[in-house]
């Protein structure tokens, strides 16, 4: 058995001074300060101090892109689960666009297979809609995967699903099927008239990286976003808007209708490209000061009700639900996704789009507490509880007795730096490089496992392949 003592644990809106008794891989006590025990201390095999640190529930990122397979020369599923863990991310969701695409039930089952032999996190994989796979997509097992995801705007390959009978489909079919809908929304057409307009006005064949948030416009993301939002009201689909980028957009939010921010879009704004250049390109783009201050604000204000429907919820979890909250914005991703620096060479034209975030955002999220604009109680909801609520996680996400042992142990003290040598994913640079943090990372636990401790990582750890709705 474990036995993490003296830490302050944060879960479910409070901090409590308790002490985690792990069996195996569950949580098998909280034993809060000053309760008594039957314990000794020959019970344990390992004690962890956690005197002055937060315990955490282990962050589920339900947004990465880990490109395995067929795009493994940027990343791969060991190097970015190795640099989750770093970061305290326990389990992640993984998105289609890799080669072949996870659009059909074998690529699915492929990549599962490969998630076995190599995560060192908990994963899940979501399943890509297309124009015309709707007939394969109902053969999923709904107890396998965290939802459909959707691309309404451009993508890779023959994933941008653009005919209205089509959109009309999907959003009914995951409703018919209990699964929420997660979109990457963008107006394909606006997009392309705005990259037109930019080259013809300027001249050039590849625009400066400053014009990416003119190209990938506030109103190519909203007219996409309103079109789902309409959709998901028409079928009650649960619509999950990814990577939300403008305050515009935030309007739309309610009832059966969620959003997620991603930590760069909360870190920069359009006025970081002249440093950071092509580094920071992404889609939806990085857009203006007063986005980002609204997608700040948005992560704790109350002025919204949402709801989940009660089949995606496990048997078990009872508490903590959406309609619980009134907030804003219901999750915080990373929206993952590597490049080589080779890739990330040129303008809004030719630099690929994408950075690699997973192994900072939960630093990144609390140097935000510090700064006041969430409280770490509301962090933990954002990163932990409500991506297990929304999507039907079972038995991860919190920490309760008998729930499956996923942690993370994080403490504020002396700061330290980001360098190149720090970076564990495989395309070796991070936006972030050179900026200093105060908080780190301690320990991470993964099903009971310590899969990093101190600067020391363990390879021969490998993570579950996650369970929803209720088993």
């Amino acid at each position: 058995m474990i036995r993490i003592k003296n830490g302050t644990i944060v879960n479910e809106g409070r901090k409590i001074k308790a002490d985690i008794i792990i069996d195996n891989d569950r949580i098998k006590e909280i034993i809060p300060e000053g309760i008594g025990n039957n314990y000794d201390a020959d019970s344990f095999g390992i004690v962890i101090n956690a005197e002055g640190a937060m315990v955490l529930p282990g962050i589920i990122d339900s947004h990465v892109h880990f490109r395995e397979p067929g795009l493994t020369h940027k990343a791969d599923m060991q190097s970015e689960s190795r640099a989750a863990i770093y970061g305290g991310v326990t389990s992640v969701f993984e998105m289609p666009n890799t080669k072949p695409q996870t659009t059909t039930i074998e690529a699915l089952q492929e990549k599962q297979a490969l998630a076995r032999e190599k995560m060192h996190v908990n994963y899940a994989f979501f399943p890509g809609a297309t124009n015309d796979n709707l007939d394969e997509l109902r053969q999923l097992d709904i107890h396998t995967v965290p939802g459909i995801k959707l691309f309404m705007g451009s993508s890779t390959g023959n994933m941008l699903v653009d005919r209205e009978e089509a959109l009309d489909g999907v959003f009914a079919l995951a409703k018919e099927m209990g699964l929420p809908l997660m979109a990457h929304c963008e107006d394909t057409g606006i997009i392309n008239h705005n990259m037109a307009r930019v080259k013809e006005e300027l001249g050039v064949d590849d625009p400066p990286i400053q014009y990416h948030p003119y190209i990938r416009s506030e109103e190519a993301c909203y007219e996409s976003s309103a079109l789902g939002a309409r959709l998901a009201r028409k079928h009650g689909t649960q619509f999950h808007i990814a990577h939300i980028t403008t305050a515009r957009e935030l309007s739309l939010l309610g009832g059966n209708i969620t959003g997620e921010a991603t930590v760069a879009h909360l870190l920069f704004s359009k006025e970081d490209y002249d440093q950071k250049g092509a580094l920071i390109k992404c889609n939806p783009a990085i857009k203006t000061l007063n986005d980002r201050d609204a997608l700040r604000l948005a992560l704790t204000i109350h002025n919204s009700q949402f709801t989940v429907h009660s089949s995606q919820l496990p048997n078990d979890q009872t508490t903590k639900r959406p309609n619980d909250q009134t907030s804003k914005l219901f999750t915080i991703g990373t929206d993952h996704a590597p490049h080589t620096l080779e890739e990330k060479q040129g303008g809004c034209q030719r630099a690929m789009s994408g950075m690699p975030m997973i192994q900072f955002s939960l630093v990144s999220m609390l140097s935000l507490v510090d700064k006041e604009v969430l409280t770490i109680e509301r962090l933990v909801e954002l990163m932990a509880h409500n991506p297990a609520t929304l999507f039907g996680v079972s038995q991860r996400g919190f920490i309760r007795k008998g729930y499956k042992a996923d942690l993370v142990i994080v403490r504020k003290d002396a700061p330290w730096t980001v360098t190149k040598d720090c970076i564990q994913s495989k395309c070796q640079w991070s936006p972030v490089e050179g900026k200093t943090f105060q908080w780190h990372v301690a320990q991470t636990l993964v099903n009971g496992q310590i899969a990093y401790d101190a600067g020391k990582f363990n390879p021969n750890i490998r993570g579950e392949q996650i369970k929803f709705r209720g088993i």
